[in-house]
């Protein structure tokens, strides 16, 4: 067995509208050996992995996969089962998988579900080894690779209180997007938007946060304000802390003026020595340190959000119980064992260190870390309650007097926070602190909120819900989504509904195949059909509604870039991929496109074509109210969908109406859409009925739709007509045989005396579908010079040209009509140098603005350009038909 490939599809995908691993894995030549019939391999594997006993695979009822195994499973499926069982152990729970073979023999892919992408690709490398240790009959140590599998995924996971903001949003439907691996999230979609990092909000003001951060200036505006806080002064030097405490005459707490997460605290002192001590551990953290009255009492902490109180917790210090056996550093390493404890805040608990601060807390109570506390000793390791030193913590919230609850929501008030935590000290936070039971001794930004999801005692607080209501009010945080995907025409029709929604007056974020735009500048050139490109769009804050072209590649190879849509579009569906990426005919194409009909919002639209029966075929798969758009007359099925109260956007009588059940509304004449060239791009018809649709299903007014399409006439790179001299050009994107085919039909309605075709094709295509481009070509075009693409993708110099001359003299062309030009740009110099009066010449491109340069210089220098043309090929530069 051996991994071929991992990969990664973090958004819903063609396997799982979770995120998923897909991995290729390679297990030649014991494909079709059963493990019935590997000796002791299964009873080995059961024994190192006694989990898989529950698993129900495709029985239903746990167990079911160990009856698989004996009655003989093959090794991929062995391999998904194992890969999802070590997730579980390290404590990442996941379910989900599936095995299929691919076209090649021995290959197959294995698709799992994910938590932890790291932790996920370190359980696929540790599946590797274990089966191969099963197999062999050796010996493998599973708990030190499940411990890998956990540290690979430490540090990448959301820490607790952002994990918890994130499970709170996801419950009210609000999307979530993780920012490169940080804590920090996006809640909602464009303008809808609200940030948090932990539990600091795109709200908090940064004049807060710092002033929250100066634990001195924080005492003195609550002091200014009422607040009860203990009495104390900063300083910079040992000399100086011992003089502070000194003057305060009684028992103090040292800690970094700047400091955080109880770092560098240090409390209930009095000696001097102590206190120089004490001051140079807080000197590590911050040059200030601050020195204060120390007061006795028990530790809380008071969880504001909104100005009100969300949660209250007494923070108990870390501490071990002795048994008169291990030593204290013994003992905190048997507590840090415990699955809930992690580095920082990774998890609910964080793990207890010997430090200087332990042991000088140790020290005071005659113990050193190699002491042996006798059985039942409570050995405190630090005196400061913090849950980032080892702190635990106890539900308080219901006990909290109500005057103490009004002190620490004045003390948030005060500084100006939206979310704060708020340490008290009382003997009893049941009685006000006011009178000299209690003070306020710190107030922090960014609290963390683990120790109120997960009391070690009490009951859990749900603050991520109580920060999510905050930021969001009402509703979801999201904005109209829509999804363009099929062959052709998803280019125009983005660039369509993105211009209507910017005419009714929203700023308007597109994905295409010409860049990212926002509004109306591009702000990432190329081709951006992709889930990368899609959530650039849906984060940018300026973005008001999203069209988004969803390109086959990129749901294929990394799923898509949103959670759902609120209207999928499907322009069509024929031959094109086929050959790439495991894609044999068209109804894996109808299954890929299928995707996006899959993850439309309750509520929202499916709009499939009507005269093409691959994308009706989607209907069962479709969620969202199904739309249908046609451009014949009379389509059957529209017919009938609208006699039983359905939906229907179509063509008659040269207006484009919209319809439901027996009620149409005129949308708009098509002879007022520039693009339709007065109805004759039969093509731009369709995506004009196609936008039309989606944005009536979006409620936008029929005056805004209407006024877009009488005004959308910029289309770059898109049937774009030019009239040099006494001949025209015409430049399209088409690229396989259907694109060749709307293309040539307009063509041919335009009036030319000869057309004129400069094709080429993507060279990953297949041999057929190269040919066929050749063959539409060749029958619809009077001379052909034939290209090849810059960007070969893996064949051979005049490979695909050569394919291309074979399609085209196939069709019936004669060979002294076609001429071979392999660079673009000599290509169609030739053509525009050739050209006769009332040609018209159409270039299929692979680079616009290279091929609008070469136009642009030859109607500024024709007779020079022609003149070098003939010169060239009269010189034999120009290969033609026959000679290649």
């Amino acid at each position: 067995m051996r991994i071929v490939s991992v990969h990664t599809l973090p958004g819903a995908n063609i396997y799982s509208h979770r995120p998923v691993l897909r991995v290729r894995l390679e297990v030649a030549p014991d494909e079709d050996v059963p493990t019935s019939e590997l000796g002791d391999f299964v009873p080995r594997l059961l024994a190192a992995l006694p989990g898989l006993m529950e698993h129900c695979c495709s029985r239903g009822y746990p167990g079911g996969f160990a009856e698989r195994l004996a009655e003989g499973t093959y090794p991929a499926h062995v391999f998904e089962h194992v890969v999802l069982e070590l997730q579980c152990r390290a404590g990442y729970e996941v379910s989900f998988g599936k095995a299929r073979a691919t076209d090649r023999p021995g290959v197959y892919e294995v698709v799992i579900g994910y938590r932890v992408a790291p932790a996920a690709t370190a359980a696929v490398r540790v599946a590797e080894e274990l089966l191969a240790a099963a197999r062999a009959g050796a010996g493998y140590d599973v708990a030190a690779a499940v411990t890998r599998i956990r540290e690979a995924g430490e540090g990448h996971s959301l820490g607790p209180s952002t994990a918890a903001i994130a499970e709170a949003a996801g419950r009210r439907g609000i999307p979530v997007t993780r920012v490169a691996g940080e804590d920090l999230l996006i809640l909602g979609y464009g303008c809808q938007q609200e940030r948090v990092w932990a539990t600091v909000t795109g709200r908090t003001g940064a004049l807060a946060v710092d002033l929250a951060c100066d634990k001195s200036l924080t005492k003195l505006v609550l002091a200014g304000g009422g607040v009860p806080v203990p009495e104390g002064m900063v300083a910079e030097s040992a000399a100086a802390a011992v003089r502070a405490a000194e003057t305060l005459g009684r028992l103090v707490a040292v800690k970094p003026a700047g400091g955080n997460q109880g770092k560098g605290v240090t409390l209930n002192i009095e000696d001097p020595a102590e206190v120089e001590k004490a001051f140079a551990i807080a000197a590590a953290f911050d040059k200030r340190v601050l020195v204060e009255e120390f007061i006795p009492g028990r530790q809380y902490r008071l969880c504001i959000v909104g100005g009100k109180m969300a949660a209250a917790a007494e923070r108990i210090p870390a501490y071990v119980r002795g048994d008169g056996v291990h030593s204290v550093s013994e003992l905190v390493a048997l507590v840090n064992r415990d699955p809930l404890r992690g580095e920082g805040h990774d998890r609910p608990l964080t793990r207890i260190r010997i430090d200087p601060v332990a042991v000088t807390v140790l020290a005071r109570q005659k113990l050193t870390p190699q002491a042996v506390p006798e059985a039942g000793r409570i050995v405190y390791i630090r005196e400061n309650a913090n849950l980032s030193t080892g702190g635990t913590a106890v539900d308080v919230t219901d006990a909290v007097h109500p005057d103490n609850v009004l002190l620490a929501e004045r003390a948030a008030v005060l500084l100006g926070l939206d979310v704060a935590g708020v340490d008290m000290v009382a003997e009893d936070i049941g009685r006000p602190i006011r009178g000299g039971l209690g003070a306020v001794i710190e107030v922090n930004a960014a609290p963390g909120i683990r120790m109120h999801h997960y009391p070690s005692a009490g009951k859990p607080r749900d603050v991520a819900g109580k920060i999510v209501e905050l930021l969001f009010p009402r509703g979801d945080g999201r904005i109209p989504v829509v999804a363009i995907t099929g062959t052709n025409g998803k280019t125009t029709v983005t660039r369509m509904i993105g211009h209507i929604w910017q005419h009714a007056g929203y700023c308007a974020g597109m994905t295409t195949t010409d860049g990212i735009f926002i509004g109306n500048r591009r702000i990432v050139d190329g081709d951006t059909t992709g889930p990368v490109s899609a959530r650039t769009v849906l984060t940018d804050p300026a973005v008001e509604v999203a069209v988004l072209e969803t390109a086959r590649g990129g749901m294929q190879r990394s799923g898509l870039g949103f959670d759902a849509c609120d209207v999928a579009v499907v322009t069509n569906i024929s031959e094109d991929h086929l050959g790439q990426d495991g894609i044999e005919d068209i109804e894996d194409l109808v299954f890929i496109k299928s995707l996006l009909v899959e993850v439309v919002r309750p509520g929202g639209h499916t709009l499939l074509n009507a005269d093409d029966p691959y994308v009706t075929a989607l209907r069962g798969r479709a969620k969202g109210e199904i739309v249908y758009f046609s451009t014949e007359p009379d389509n059957i099925l529209v017919r009938r969908h609208l006699s039983v109260g359905g939906k229907a956007v179509f063509v008659r009588d040269g207006v484009i109406y919209a319809a439901c059940g027996g009620v149409g509304r005129a949308i708009v004449r098509v002879e007022d859409v520039p693009v339709t060239l007065g109805g004759i791009a039969l093509h731009n018809v369709q995506n004009a009925v196609i936008a039309a649709a989606a944005c009536y299903c979006m409620k936008v007014p029929v005056a805004y739709i209407r006024g877009g399409l009488s005004s959308f006439d910029q289309n770059p790179g898109r049937l774009n007509m030019l009239k040099i001299g006494d001949f025209r050009v015409c430049v399209d994107y088409g690229h396989n045989p259907a694109g060749y085919q709307a293309l040539l039909h307009t063509a041919k309605r335009l009036g030319a005396s000869r057309l004129v075709g400069v094709i080429a094709a993507p060279g990953d295509r297949r041999d057929d579908v190269i040919r066929n481009v050749g063959r539409v070509a060749g029958c619809g075009f009077d001379y052909l010079f034939i290209k090849e693409d810059t960007d070969r993708r893996g064949r051979l110099a005049g490979e695909t040209a050569e394919l291309l001359l074979r399609g085209a003299l196939d069709a019936g062309i004669t060979a002294d009509r076609v001429t071979t030009i392999l660079p673009e740009e000599d290509a169609v110099l030739a053509a525009l140098s050739a050209a006769l009066p009332g040609d018209l010449i159409v270039v299929f491109y692979e680079k616009y603005d290279r091929v609008m340069a070469v136009i642009d210089s030859f109607r500024q220098n024709r007779p020079e350009r022609v003149a070098t043309f003939a010169a060239g090929y009269a010189a034999g530069v120009v290969a033609s038909a026959t000679s290649l």
